[in-house]
């Protein structure tokens, strides 16, 4: 698959861009989703009725891919954001 993207590349720079933009997407679409990822990390809450471990994975799955597209968080941060997300139950 990586060969027939990059077979019709006139330069090894055209050949990266492209890989570049297949694996990490345009730069719109990486700032689309940061903002997407951003506000669902903004308005966490533990949902009724679900189990501290469950809700320790979506909210571990929402950080990993902040992390991933550059949004870096304290530990500090992350840990005050989850004891004021538990329910009180």
């Amino acid at each position: 698959d990586e060969y027939f993207r990059v077979s019709n590349c006139k330069s090894a720079k055209d050949m990266w861009d492209t890989l570049q933009v297949t694996h990490e997407g345009t730069t719109n679409f990486k700032r689309s989703r940061i903002n997407t990822l951003t506000h669902e990390y903004e308005l966490f809450r533990m949902k009724t009725n679900e189990s501290i471990q469950d809700m320790q994975k979506r909210f571990t799955h929402i950080v990993n891919n902040l992390v991933a597209l550059g949004r870096i968080f304290p530990n500090e941060d992350l840990i005050n954001k989850v004891l004021r997300c538990l329910s009180r139950e």
